[in-house]
This record gives structure tokens, sequence and C-alpha cells, in this order.
């Protein structure tokens, strides 16, 4: 399986990246999972697409240091991000977060930490694309 962060272009699958978390430790009793989907309006708008874009090796880096953080904050056996880039359409996956821990609470108040501070940290940007245009979008937690 692939890294456990990472951006890519395309699709990913939940399955198999809760499978591949699973199977680094039998002691994981609870997983917290977190997908992000594209919306078809935002803003008062309809939305066709939203195109992101990311400075990449620092997105990554980014990304691995809120791993590290949360697993240690949290006390997790171990965790998986993934944020696609390029151009998706509405209803598709665009990150999916999973954090892994001896039991469901330090999974699920995980999961929502690193949601909100990749966030706020990571290098990514969005760009919606609506029939009266694109418009890049400001950040927000």
């Amino acid at each position: 399986m692939s890294d456990a962060v990472r951006i890519q272009l395309e699709d990913f699958s939940q399955d198999e990246e809760v499978k591949a978390m699973r199977s680094g430790s039998p002691r994981m009793g609870g997983i917290a999972t977190f997908l992000g989907c594209a919306r078809d309006f935002s803003q008062g708008r309809q939305v066709s697409e939203i195109s992101f874009d990311a400075y990449a090796s620092m997105a990554v880096a980014e990304m691995r240091k809120l791993r590290e953080e949360a697993i240690a904050r949290f006390g997790l056996i171990d965790a998986r991000l993934v944020h696609r880039l390029g151009v998706v359409k509405a209803g598709d996956a665009i990150v999916f977060i999973a954090a892994g821990a001896e039991h469901r609470a330090p999974a699920l108040q995980a999961c929502q930490w690193l949601i909100d501070e990749l966030k706020e940290r990571v290098p990514i940007w969005k760009k919606e694309i609506t029939p009266q245009g694109e418009s890049w979008v400001t950040p927000h937690p």
C-alpha cells in the first residue's frame, strides 16, 4: 500500500486505506475516518468542478508533521492522510483522514483535529469552477 501521507491526482479507496492501516497493529480498537467530498453548491452558486493545486513538497512535509503530531498528542497507533490534486467533479472524494487508536475517543478526537489542522496549515489551494466563472476559495477552518 502506498505511503500513509500523500497527495495524488487519482481517486483513492477508503476501504484500502483502512485495510492498510489495520494491517499494522491488532491493538487498534477504534478507527475514526473523515471523507471530504466536492459539493455542487457553494456561496449561493452552482459548482461543477473544483481544481486543487499545491506546493507539493511543502504540503507533504506538513502533512507528515501533522501525522506525527497527532500520533504523539492523541496516543494513536497510526494515522493516514490523503488529499487529491487536480480537477474533481461535484460528488467526488477530495480528502481522506483515518486515525487508529486502542479506543474510540482518541481516534475521534484526532480525526477532527487532523482535518482542522490540515485545512489551516497545508498549502493546498482550491478554485471553484461555476457557470459564472472560476474563483479561488479563501482558506477556512
